[in-house]
């Protein structure tokens, strides 16, 4: 009776170290090489027409968030958030990167991007693609997106509202919680430069 008392606690205790193992090997950003589970190879345009890539992330911390221009509200308050982020910073706001990706290509073309973003922080880089491009882009960062019809015609955007934070190599750190005051998340992104 004794014994069976022990057992119980014990291989709940070992079955409680394996789902947390198995957890953190399918979260750990960075895995064992070093090698990111969220991101990848990209083409798109960006709202001056020159085309970016993932090398674009590279030499410092980069925000990459998926959005679209027709959003209500969660897509403008993110972009905002952001900006007050790069008001924190102040100069150094400077060496950080921000990738806005529409999940809408069909009716957000670099003109209309960069219409959009005029009215947030100018730093932000605004990126669109072929849908064919814009699919994997989304697929490499593990984004749900999905055009939905109104009833009063035309569509929306459910789509993933993560505002990834990417290291200087270009990989996953982690998600930035836009809840946290602008001068937390500054401090955060300025120990990866």
């Amino acid at each position: 009776m004794a014994r069976s008392r022990l057992i119980l606690p014990l291989v709940a205790f070992m079955l409680s170290l394996i789902v947390v193992g198995a957890a953190w090997f399918a979260f750990d950003p960075m895995g064992e090489t070093g090698s990111s589970a969220i991101g990848g190879p990209f083409v798109l345009t960006a709202q001056d027409g020159r085309k970016v890539t993932e090398k674009d992330l590279l030499g410092g911390p980069s925000l990459v968030f998926f959005g679209f221009t027709h959003c209500p509200d969660v897509c403008p308050t993110a972009l905002y958030e952001i900006g007050l982020i790069y008001k924190a910073m102040g100069k150094e706001g400077d060496r950080l990167k921000t990738f806005f990706i529409t999940v809408d290509p069909e009716r957000d073309t670099p003109a209309v991007i960069k219409d959009y973003l005029s009215g947030f922080d100018a730093r932000m880089t605004g990126l669109s693609g072929e849908p064919a491009a814009i699919e994997a882009v989304e697929k490499a960062y593990r984004v749900y997106a999905k055009k939905v019809p109104l009833e009063t015609g035309g569509y929306t955007m459910d789509h993933t509202a993560i505002i990834y934070l990417m290291d200087g190599k270009g990989r996953f750190l982690s998600s930035l919680n836009i809840d946290r005051p602008p001068e937390e998340n500054a401090k955060l992104i300025a120990k990866y430069f």
